[in-house]
């Protein structure tokens, strides 16, 4: 098997910029091509990168690739990765995998007769901080988790992302768009969902983009913006998550997990960093002894201050499963029963009734220090 796979890229805006810098970091692969539907942003992105722009036909059929990575909008995930597929390659994809359910499946059957190998973000739960909460957990260091709540609440998109229209139809909104980080993380901390329950609403039917070049515009709401979750674990765990963007502001934390002997304090799921804070039985939060994970390290500045940021992480460890005939922690079985989860919390907030799961999945293999490092070029 080779040791380094080509990738190429199809879909060149905004989140292709991290794939396209970040990329470098990791071993076992090298960007190689991107396509665009607009070509313009294709050409774009090759030259600043140093990368070949082709159309979508041409790097579907070009033999140095071996994966693309999917970063269309949402409601072109499925078709745009079942022609990579059917092209002869690996897919990964950018959430949500896929809209439906039905989808995904399609997807597993069409990976399994080409045998080839499907992976989808996100790739936060692999950063250091939250690394470190599944090592606490592991440890059985708060014991067993019993219950636990997730926060991820905001006044909406429309107020920086310069064309937010997708994120309010079918496939948007805050729990296909948000909710695949705390889903994802949830996962890899204490495993498979049993069963759902949610009510679902949204403020308003129409929404006025306050970001630029589209300033002024109103566009229509067409899918919840307002979603409260129960989610029942296969261990027995019962958690709420909370998902709007109706919130102006909140206090309520990230994630909270309480155990038999404990508490934890996860930080935002959307990032690989941030402090991860513990408390015993005699109540009393402190921060959790911070270890020298990679993937945990300040590597970019934002507003907010210094921030780790290694996405791709989950594409190089796809990459390097491939190569090593291993499991991959974004894995296809993950990523469905991720679907399987948010869409049912959708269809269980149309019904009114708890919604059982039909799939399910294992906790993706722990990434400790030594296993983040050997991704690292």
């Amino acid at each position: 098997m080779a040791k380094e796979l080509g990738v190429g890229i199809i879909g060149c805006g905004n989140i292709s910029t991290t794939y396209f810098s970040l990329a470098p970091l990791f071993k076992g692969l090298k960007v190689l091509a991107c396509a665009d539907l607009n070509r313009n942003a294709a050409e774009l992105k090759a030259e600043e990168y140093g990368v070949k722009a082709q159309s979508i036909p041409e790097l579907l059929a070009n033999s140095e690739i071996d994966v693309i990575v999917n970063l269309t909008i949402p409601a072109a995930h499925f078709s745009v990765s079942k022609a990579i597929l059917e092209a002869g390659k690996h897919v990964y994809s950018e959430k949500p995998l896929v809209l439906t359910l039905e989808e995904g499946e399609e997807l597993r059957k069409v990976a399994a007769e080409k045998k080839l190998s499907v992976g989808c973000a996100p790739d936060t739960f692999l950063g250091g901080s939250h690394q470190l909460a599944r090592k606490y957990i592991d440890e059985g260091r708060v014991g067993r988790i019993t219950s636990g709540t997730c926060h991820v609440m905001s006044p909406g998109m429309e107020m920086w992302h310069p064309n937010p229209g997708f994120f309010f139809v079918a496939g948007g909104g805050p729990i296909l768009d948000l909710g695949p980080y705390y889903i994802a993380n949830l996962i890899n901390l204490i495993g498979p969902v049993k069963r759902v329950g949610a009510l679902t609403s949204m403020a308003n039917t129409t929404r006025t983009i306050t970001s630029q070049p589209l300033a002024g515009q109103t566009i229509p709401v067409e899918t919840p913006t307002n979603i409260h979750a129960l989610l029942e674990f296969v261990n027995g765990a019962t958690i709420t998550l909370s998902a709007s963007w109706d919130v102006w502001s909140h206090r309520h934390a990230n994630m909270e997990l309480y155990g038999t002997e404990g508490s934890l304090y996860v930080p935002d799921p959307n990032f690989f960093g941030g402090v991860v804070e513990a408390s015993g039985q005699n109540k009393d939060i402190q921060p959790v002894e911070e270890w020298d994970h990679p993937f945990g390290k300040s590597n970019q500045e934002s507003p907010q201050g210094p921030r780790a940021n290694y996405r791709t992480a989950g594409l190089a460890d796809m990459v390097m499963a491939v190569i090593e005939g291993r499991d991959a922690r974004c894995s296809l079985e993950r990523a469905l029963h991720g679907i399987d989860v948010m869409t049912s919390i959708l269809k269980s907030g149309e019904e009114g009734r708890f919604i059982d799961m039909t799939t399910t999945c294992t906790q993706p293999a722990a990434l400790g220090i030594e296993d983040a490092h050997r991704l690292l070029r």
